[in-house]
């Protein structure tokens, strides 16, 4: 790479996609998850490098331009891909840190590989990094790099930020490798968490595993080195999809699609990944209840429910997929007539214009994870849905609920409590709708993703 970077972004993720085009060239392009959604912005706006795996294995790719700033893709082998990646990320840390709603599994040779990656990227960052660069490292597959390249840049300046929760001490200390993992994120100068929780967790634990001295927020990790940890919880570009929805495209879209559903009296919409930690069983079970207990009806109510396929060779995976494929095949011929279903599930994945035009229809937005980092879907209807008439049911297990507090705030768990809450929401005075809507739009609008990167940037140029 000929230009060193002032500022870079390592993640497990490219922001790019690759695309063939029919006569053989390639591009790329950028992809629509939510971290990049999150960072490009950021990117654009600073320059720099963003270093990651580009989603191919066994492959070399050279380093390109993109957007104003620097790509630079990190290799992985099969074998990584299915220990790193599929095993020690997503089958081990994945459910731990997400209160193991699912069991973890701990295999020494996962974790060697979960090293050997680390490794990797932090070499790559410390190439790429300009003498006193800031160099900010996202989420739970990179938790070993802030220390790896601490040790061999010690000029850098070096943020590590969670995307999803940090579990409790009693479940983190199941981990064969905590200690490990505690002393790389402690490579960091500022560790961010979503939820001041995730924070008191991290704090608790260095105080109890490690001797060092905790001040506060603060961890004296060596004579010149000291580590802070606090929550920045993230937000969305709330502008940017409140004008995507008022787009003539979208708003032509919603139009269609209200065609599409049979122009409904009410639509209750899910938004979810295929996750188990998404609580999908458990809202699917409790909607299909109020059809059958009469309470809503299928001539007039719909429940819209978009899946996003996700880790499909993972086990656990491929199990909730075939429950919720049979969960609503069985609901659907039970309380369906004979136009349109009860609940309308869709297995795919949809661009994000789509999306916003899901959402400016959507009567009940219904966001019920078992547990969620920050959950920003949440975020989005409130941003996206065109006026105040509109309700969130949300999960008080999503890190989001600490700040919509004016949502309809439920119990994933508590099926007849969630039954309850979707009813209330749905018919509840449009005064008493309204209130709330007001409430978290303005919540929605006053923190978005720029105040987001901006707190923590700020915090850690402070703190460096």
């Amino acid at each position: 790479m000929s230009q060193l970077a002032s500022f870079v972004v390592v993640a497990n993720r490219l922001p790019v996609d690759r695309v063939t085009a029919s006569d053989g060239s390639v591009d790329w392009r950028t992809s629509p998850g939510g971290l990049v959604t999150a960072l490009e912005p950021v990117m654009r706006q600073r320059g720099g490098a963003w270093i990651g795996w580009h989603g191919a294995a066994d492959e070399q790719v050279a380093p390109f331009e993109h957007d104003g700033y620097s790509v630079v893709p990190v290799p992985l082998s099969s074998a990584e891909y299915e220990e790193y990646y599929e095993g020690f990320s997503n089958a081990t840390l994945w459910p731990l840190y997400h209160d193991t709603v699912a069991f973890p599994e701990f295999h020494r040779e996962w974790w060697d590989a979960y090293v050997t990656v680390n490794r990797r990227f932090a070499e790559a960052a410390a190439e790429a990094a300009d003498e006193g660069a800031t160099v900010w490292v996202q989420d739970y597959q990179l938790q070993l790099v802030p220390q790896m390249l601490r040790e061999l840049r010690p000029d850098l300046r070096i943020g590590f930020f969670l995307h999803i929760p940090f579990p409790p001490i009693e479940l983190f200390l199941q981990l064969p490798w905590r200690t490990e993992i505690i002393e790389g994120l402690l490579g960091a100068d500022l560790v961010g968490f979503q939820v001041p929780g995730g924070a008191a967790n991290f704090l608790r634990l260095v105080r109890r595993q490690t001797g060092l001295k905790v001040e506060r927020d603060r961890v004296q990790v060596t004579d010149s080195h000291a580590s802070v940890s606090r929550a920045y919880p993230i937000s969305i570009d709330t502008q940017g999809f409140a004008d995507l929805a008022n787009s003539p495209e979208v708003i032509a879209e919603s139009e269609a699609l209200l065609e599409e559903l049979g122009h409904p009296k009410r639509i209750f919409l899910g938004v979810d990944r295929l996750d188990y930690t998404k609580g999908l069983r458990q809202r699917i079970r409790a909607m299909g209840e109020l059809f059958e207990e009469g309470k809503l009806n299928p001539a007039e109510d719909v429940f819209l429910q978009v899946a996003t396929p996700s880790r499909e060779r993972v086990e656990e995976y491929k199990r909730l997929r075939d429950d919720i494929d049979l969960l609503v095949g069985r609901i659907n011929s039970e309380v369906g007539g004979v136009g349109r279903p009860a609940i309308v599930y869709r297995h795919a994945g949809f661009p994000r214009q789509t999306m916003a035009a899901m959402y400016r229809i959507a009567d009940v937005m219904v966001v019920t994870p078992l547990r969620d980092g920050m959950n920003l879907v949440a975020k989005e209807y409130v941003a996206c849905h065109p006026n105040t008439g509109g309700a969130l049911v949300l999960s008080e297990f999503a890190g989001a609920a600490l700040e919509l507090k004016q949502a309809y705030l439920v119990n994933p768990y508590d099926l007849n409590g969630m039954k309850a809450v979707l009813m209330q929401a749905a018919t509840d005075p449009m005064k008493a709708r309204e209130r709330r809507m007001r409430a978290l739009k303005k919540q929605v609008k006053g923190n978005t993703i720029d105040h987001w990167a901006n707190a923590f940037l700020g915090d850690l140029a402070d703190i460096g």
